[in-house]
């Protein structure tokens, strides 16, 4: 499921992050990549421990749990602090898949990455090249989008970062692991919960809203590993 979020950051909270991510001290992004990733990948990131990152970070985390069409696609059951990088020209980040299994820092608890998340900083004006460029069973997909806006997509998509041509590309990222792990559960859940919020809004809480609300708790119960 790939999935398009408008505004989860205001105008504002975009220039304010600009703002501090534009002073902050970048390294190589290979630092944080697996053995295959480093080998394809070519920008700069934050470190994780950076004060500028921490701070927006935790302001995402905040933004995204009151986010109602994230929290039912993605059912999170715990997400990672969201990472930092900026593709400047020629950086790009080639063909690769996310690792599955990841932790935040040396003692934290393993987290599987179900579904990964780019929240993109830079409006697409202000660069050329930089689409994100994800393989599902229906084909490749482009995805370039205002700053504030994220996509999520399965960990499991094979994808990449175009190079860069012209400015700068700045995006936080970062992974999920859901309640239900399987991307099609998640898929149908989520399209059965927008079903049950638009026939509510339209005829209320009658018997059949309340069958089909039975039923997406059911299958939730049944597929649910928290």
């Amino acid at each position: 499921m790939l999935l398009h979020f408008q505004e989860v950051l205001s105008r504002d909270d975009v220039l304010e992050m600009r703002r501090l991510l534009d002073a902050a001290d970048w390294s190589d992004g290979r630092a944080t990549a697996g053995a295959q990733g480093a080998q394809v990948k070519r920008n700069l990131q934050l470190r994780p421990d950076h004060p500028v990152a921490r701070q927006i970070g935790a302001y995402i985390q905040q933004k995204l749990a009151q986010h109602a069409q994230f929290q039912s696609a993605v059912l999170p059951r715990r997400t990672l602090a969201p990472l930092f990088n900026r593709y400047e020209v020629a950086a790009e980040y080639g063909w690769h898949v996310d690792s599955a299994l990841m932790r935040s820092g040396a003692d934290a608890e393993l987290l599987r990455s179900d579904v990964s998340t780019t929240l993109f900083l830079s409006d697409p004006q202000d660069y050329d090249g930089g689409e994100l460029e994800v393989q599902d069973t229906y084909g490749s997909h482009e995805v370039k989008l205002p700053a504030g806006d994220a996509i999520i997509y399965p960990s499991t998509s094979l994808h990449r970062v175009r190079p860069v041509t012209r400015g700068a590309r700045v995006c936080a990222f970062f992974w999920s692991q859901s309640l239900v792990a399987a991307d099609a559960q998640r898929t149908l859940l989520y399209e059965l919960d927008l079903t049950i919020q638009r026939l509510r809004a339209r005829l209320g809480d009658d018997a059949d809203t309340t069958a089909l609300t039975a039923h997406y708790h059911n299958l939730l119960r049944q597929w649910a590993a928290p």
